[in-house]
């Protein structure tokens, strides 16, 4: 494994997600004023990717694009320079409702370009739907972020920006540790990111994402690894077995101090832009 010491480390914050409630821990944020003040408090703690999900008034999951836009809005107003990733998941809408907000042109979005079991379900992403997102995405400006459950996702990342279907090189997540899909398994890690070597080139950039008590994990493993990072609320909501994570902050901070273990230094926003190609804001 090559040095890792000295390159930047982008900390990617998932705020809220479709399933934590408060009942899970109090500190998870609901409503858009609770989701803005999180973001902003793990903006200043290191992270400068919000991915995010959106409730209803009840609290259910939901792709409603008018509460995506107020979100959006007010990360942009509060944590200036950040980069919005708002997703597509499949937990909060069928079909196209699932791209109902690409139209708001964030920076980036989540892209899933294959199924894979979840705990109790199928997470459906037929390869019509795949597409339709997929060019949304390319029509309004959006930069995918391939979430790869399985070492399928990373090939087809490959032959879709192979035929034009994704701008760029594409910025995989491997995500680990959803019961029933690719457990948190070091050899697999490590052939994942061999994998986007030789597909990608040794240079291009890649997160991962653990989810429970694989957070840490995956965080340590990328870390160390010259890769981002991904923690917060949505994937995890504790800090220990004993102990739940009093802030989406707090898990930033966590991932921040394995960026020092590892002599990595946190990206700030621009660094951030830059790394992975997008546009810097009118104002900055």
């Amino acid at each position: 494994m090559s040095d890792v010491s000295g390159k930047p480390c982008i900390i990617c914050v998932a705020i809220t997600g479709s399933l934590p409630t408060k009942e899970n821990n109090p500190a998870v944020p609901i409503t858009i004023a609770e989701q803005v003040e999180s973001t902003h408090e793990a903006f200043e703690a290191g992270a400068t990717i919000a991915h995010c999900h959106v409730r209803d008034d009840e609290g259910r999951p939901t792709s409603d694009p008018e509460r995506f836009a107020r979100l959006k809005e007010g990360i942009e107003q509060h944590c200036p320079g950040m980069i919005v990733q708002l997703s597509t998941g499949g937990r909060s809408g069928a079909g196209q409702a699932r791209g109902g907000m690409l139209p708001l042109a964030p920076d980036m979005a989540s892209l899933s370009v294959g199924s894979n079991n979840f705990p109790t379900r199928v997470y459906e992403n037929p390869p019509d739907l795949v597409d339709w997102l997929a060019a949304q995405m390319l029509a309004h400006g959006v930069k995918p972020e391939i979430e790869a459950f399985d070492l399928s996702h990373i090939l087809q990342a490959k032959r879709m920006a192979d035929d034009g279907r994704l701008a760029g090189t594409p910025y995989v997540q491997f995500v680990m540790g959803v019961k029933n899909a690719m457990p948190a398994d070091r050899d697999v890690f490590d052939y994942y990111i061999r994998t986007v070597e030789r597909l990608f080139g040794a240079d291009a950039p890649w997160c991962a994402a653990g989810i429970g008590p694989s957070q840490i994990v995956l965080n340590e493993w990328a870390i160390s690894s010259g890769g981002h990072a991904r923690t917060g609320l949505e994937d995890n909501v504790r800090l220990d077995r004993e102990r739940l994570a009093p802030s989406n902050a707090a898990l930033v901070r966590r991932a921040a101090d394995l960026c020092a273990r590892y002599d990595r230094p946190v990206a700030d926003w621009r660094q951030a832009r830059a790394i992975l190609g997008l546009r810097m804001p009118a104002a900055a």
